[in-house]
């Protein structure tokens, strides 16, 4: 990974009521690999060799149930593919796995897809437009939209 100047978004870690169902579902639907494990009780997960973008734990939520509606916790957590192409084919995975997908939008800087993993959190999976592409005000400020996505033409993409 390359050193920057500014902060970023390292990871999020999530607890969870089952840890191998939250594996299957973040390496086998959204592709992310298992870096490392902690017995039964948790894993790390992580994309192109970074040693992890995701933590998974059941330390205090074995067994348990999502927060209720109404409730402060994370929106969603988001997960950016390196295009079009990769949006789409885990999309596809997602319709296969009979995992409902909440929304899709098109926000002008990226196009986003929205659904819950296993334990009700939400998760964008999406990819981003090149900045030059990116919407734009009279003013040259940044201007993202919330448009409808054509979800079938996305998974035209995958093949």
């Amino acid at each position: 990974m390359k050193q920057q100047d500014t902060a970023c978004v390292g990871h999020v870690h999530l607890k969870v009521a089952d840890l191998e169902r939250s594996i299957a579902f973040y390496r086998d639907i959204l592709g992310f690999e298992v870096t490392q494990r902690y017995g039964d009780a948790a894993a790390f997960l992580g994309a192109g060799g970074y040693h992890h973008h995701i933590g998974l734990n059941t330390w205090h939520s074995k067994a348990g149930h999502p927060p209720p509606d109404g409730h402060t916790g994370l929106y969603h957590a988001a997960f950016l593919y390196p295009d079009r192409r990769r949006l789409a084919e885990v999309l596809k995975r997602v319709v296969a796995a009979g995992i409902e997908v909440e929304g899709a939008a098109d926000h002008g800087v990226s196009e986003a897809v929205y659904l819950r993993d296993p334990d009700g959190n939400g998760v964008e999976l999406y990819r981003d437009r090149a900045p030059e592409d990116w919407p734009r005000d009279t003013r040259g400020e940044l201007a993202m939209v919330n448009a409808p996505l054509d979800v079938p033409a996305l998974l035209a993409e995958a093949g």
